[in-house]
């Protein structure tokens, strides 16, 4: 005879914590997501014509689209430049709306600023930390950076007030002046416009280095991996719910006759996840980003 069956109680939905998860996150998606973002693209025919993300600083144009040169550090000065100029659109769409932006979404707003701050604070302290000592190394000089270190200096101090200041009225949005947080950020324009063009030439120099590594050398796999591996990871460890989604909302897969409509080259369902499931987190936020699928839209605050 079976020994009798202990009672088993029956468990609570809240033991399956899987089964909450996944309403909240549909929830998320059809609330929040940015696939349902519906601000209009810009026409391409009215660029020039209306306000948009590639002013007061202009972007930066890509080395390779200008010289057609592939060696390592032509293409990383690229894809450094890419980043930039999401980094700069970012920079152009909080100036460019600040001053316009409703009571209603004063909150969300603060919220994609303080992203856009978190963005260039983690890309300033992954460079110095990772990327310019291994480059370095490469190339057994440790003075190849000297101008950029100075650059760097130069732009914290004021970034470091737009911190302050957000940080400020991000628990009461309604103090919000959008005027004062215009006039921080022309406090500080002029050293990080020069940076994030200058940075781009300084890497794209290094081509001519006495040191750089011939092509197809051990030392030339190096340096490409080097660039490779800091690219794959400087934005997605600064945040996937937030830095992420806010690059990615920031390119323009149009620019430079559409060079660059695949890049990063993320798998196209991965890319999507990190837009419309992980960007649904701060949903309400993308609304002010410059561009949306890849292509330029309209600024939400502006229209």
């Amino acid at each position: 005879m079976e020994p009798p069956t202990k009672f088993q109680p029956r468990r609570s939905i809240l033991d399956r914590p899987i089964l909450i998860a996944i309403p909240i996150l549909i929830g998320l998606f059809l609330t929040r997501s940015p696939f349902f973002m519906t601000a209009p693209a810009l026409d391409p025919a009215a660029a020039g014509s209306v306000a948009w993300a590639d002013t007061p600083i202009k972007l930066v144009t890509t080395p390779q689209y200008e010289t057609k040169k592939t060696d390592i550090f032509t293409t990383g000065a690229t894809h450094m430049a890419l980043l930039h100029n999401a980094i700069l659109r970012g920079y152009n769409s909080v100036y460019q709306q600040a001053p316009h932006v409703k009571p209603s979404d004063k909150a969300d707003f603060i919220g994609y600023a303080l992203t856009w701050h978190k963005f260039v604070a983690s890309h300033h302290d992954d460079e110095e930390a990772t990327l310019f000592p291994k480059v370095e190394a490469v190339l057994g000089d440790n003075t190849i950076w000297a101008e950029t270190h100075k650059e760097h200096e130069a732009f914290l101090g004021g970034l470091a007030q737009f911190e302050k200041y957000l940080r400020g009225v991000e628990a009461k949005p309604a103090a919000l002046d959008g005027a004062e947080l215009v006039r921080i950020m022309e406090s500080f324009r002029e050293p990080f416009e020069t940076h994030f063009h200058s940075e781009i030439a300084t890497i794209a120099a290094l081509s001519v280095h006495p040191n750089a590594p011939a092509p197809g050398s051990a030392a030339a796999e190096e340096a490409s991996a080097t660039f490779k591996s800091w690219g794959k990871t400087t934005v997605t460890k600064a945040g996937t719910l937030d830095v992420v989604p806010f690059f990615l909302l920031n390119l323009d897969g149009t620019a430079e006759d559409g060079a660059w409509a695949n890049w990063p080259p993320i798998p196209a369902p991965i890319k999507w996840g990190l837009v419309n499931i992980a960007g649904a987190w701060h949903g309400r936020w993308w609304k002010f980003s410059s561009c949306a699928g890849g292509r330029p839209r309209k600024l939400y605050a502006l229209e």
